[in-house]
């Protein structure tokens, strides 16, 4: 049961931790644009469950677990998904999130961070960049955070790698304009997924909203998605390198 509005129509997009949250829902309103999906995901319980959810709806969809650390992985599915359906869009969207305070921040940790959020999200820019440059023409929308932007005590390893995320969104924009592929990246405040619901109760939420949030709510994932549809269409044609916040006012200043 696709949308009317079909400005992905046969479009190959490829959305890495599609299978939950924010990504899933991405994944899902490609889809009822008419886009061809492709998620990547390391949940292979997650993504068979999503696969089987996005088929129900009619939209054609290809699911692949694999573990964007591992960028010799990486590279050869790339190759494989491209060889089979030319890659339009990329949505880099797979990240992880712990809360350690910096002094307790174990190297382990940190690697893990840092692997999946930055090292990963380079990985497939890249293997995907190659191909996009290639046939001048392409769009990348990589997944930071508020965070990225304004540090949240407990997460020095999350911010770091969200901060990351945004140089390397306008490092790539600026060397792939010349192959005709726009980068941008979206950056999220406080939104409810069936993962934060699982972590964080009803008070602790209402607490974070009162305090933090001019909206006075959490976002939703459904408000998230259709960013970087926008970023991927024709209609941000002239868009590229840009940070998109979406936060419900948090970054805009102090609530009274």
């Amino acid at each position: 049961m696709q949308s009317l509005n079909s400005r992905f129509l046969e479009k190959n997009v490829v959305i890495t931790g599609g299978a939950r949250g924010i990504g899933f829902e991405i994944a899902k309103q490609f889809g009822l644009e008419g886009a061809i999906v492709s998620i990547l995901d390391f949940n292979a319980d997650s993504l068979k469950e999503a696969n089987q959810k996005l088929i129900d709806l009619g939209i054609k969809t290809f699911g692949y677990f694999i573990d964007i650390s591992n960028r010799v992985e990486v590279f050869d599915l790339i190759a494989n998904i491209d060889a089979q359906i030319p890659i339009d869009v990329l949505i880099n969207n797979a990240g992880i999130a712990f809360e350690t305070p910096f002094l307790n921040i174990e190297e382990k940790e940190w690697k893990a961070i840092i692997d999946i959020n930055l090292t990963g999200m380079f990985n497939v820019g890249q293997a995907v960049c190659k191909l996009m440059a290639e046939r001048k023409s392409g769009v990348v929308v990589n997944m930071a955070s508020k965070n990225g932007l304004d540090g949240e005590a407990g997460y020095a390893h999350y911010n770091s790698s969200k901060g990351g995320v945004i140089m390397l969104t306008k490092s790539m924009a600026i060397e792939m304009a010349p192959y005709g592929v726009r980068v941008n990246a979206v950056c999220p405040g406080y939104i409810q997924t069936p993962m934060s619901m699982e972590i964080d109760s009803p008070e602790f939420t209402q607490k974070f909203v009162d305090r933090y949030i001019p909206l006075n709510r959490p976002g939703k994932v459904e408000e998230i998605a259709p960013i970087f549809l926008f970023l991927a269409s024709q209609e941000s044609s002239f868009i590229t390198g840009q940070t998109i916040v979406a936060d419900g006012g948090q970054l805009a200043g102090q609530k009274p």
